[in-house]
């Protein structure tokens, strides 16, 4: 009978380490700093053993394993760590998250840079701004008036890419800005990614339910003061149109933070 009831102990032990958490992904070394460079723009990201860059990407992407990102305000952090399509997905965060002038730089290197992959870098990266943001946040999700991106009537106006690379390019301007003339040129564009750019121009994110598969080289020209309207220039230009339709989403729900201090380890 004594034995008995070791032998149960043992397995009861055994279930409950079995039934542990796993020990949160770290960085083995990371600083968060104010950036100083005066850049009116993030750039940067997270470098796993599983990203995928073209050849003009690659010379300005991060060092393997490591995530380096320069010039952003905390709400372009938080839309990189946790995969957001738009920072308009961020509700109820104050002015100098969304919108000031404080921007901060963030190198972190994991512990062992030839193994971690992308998904494991973005969860280092969601600890480190909990750890030194004290980022508080819980998610939302909702259903909101947005658009299904589908093909027209008539069908779809796409080419199947031809190009060695993939890109985007807005003329001569550095990025869009809404309200302006935008002349889109895409190189092996998927729908998806279509969809989520033009989520930072439409009152609503806009889902991808064309059921195109491919990717697509093309141009887009739209111009909402002298026309063609977006809605009008997908149409006439590459046989899609945007339904209005209630869109699922996860909102990331901003609870607080504090600006962080210069901590380096």
């Amino acid at each position: 009978m004594q034995r008995l009831t070791f032998v149960i102990l043992i397995g009861a032990a055994g279930l409950t380490r079995a039934q542990s958490p796993p020990q949160p992904l770290e960085f083995e070394v990371a600083s968060v700093k104010p950036s100083t460079s005066g850049f009116n723009g993030v750039r940067g990201g997270c470098h796993g053993i599983d990203s995928k860059y073209s050849p003009r990407e690659t010379t300005a992407a991060p060092p393997l394993g490591r995530c380096v990102i320069t010039d952003g305000r905390l709400s372009h952090l938080i839309g990189i760590a946790y995969s957001l399509r738009s920072i308009g997905l961020i509700k109820g965060a104050p002015d100098w998250v969304i919108g000031g002038y404080e921007r901060f730089t963030i190198e972190a290197k994991a512990e062992d840079p030839t193994k971690a992959t992308e998904a494991q870098l973005l969860a280092m990266l969601q600890a480190l701004l909990v750890d030194r943001f004290k980022l508080k946040f819980h998610r939302e999700n909702v259903d909101m008036p947005g658009f299904g991106l589908v093909v027209a009537k008539n069908g779809p106006k796409l080419q199947e890419s031809k190009s060695d690379e993939g890109s985007t390019s807005f003329g001569a301007s550095l990025k869009p800005v809404p309200g302006e003339p935008i002349n889109l040129t895409a190189r092996k564009y998927s729908m998806q990614m279509l969809a989520d750019m033009l989520s930072g121009f439409t009152p609503g994110p806009i889902r991808d339910q064309t059921g195109l598969n491919g990717v697509y080289d093309f141009k887009l020209f739209w111009d909402e003061v002298a026309g063609p309207s977006l809605f009008t220039a997908l149409q006439e230009q590459l046989g899609l149109r945007l339904e209005p339709q209630k869109i699922p989403v996860s909102n990331f729900v901003f609870e607080s933070a504090q600006s962080p201090k210069t901590i380096d380890r």
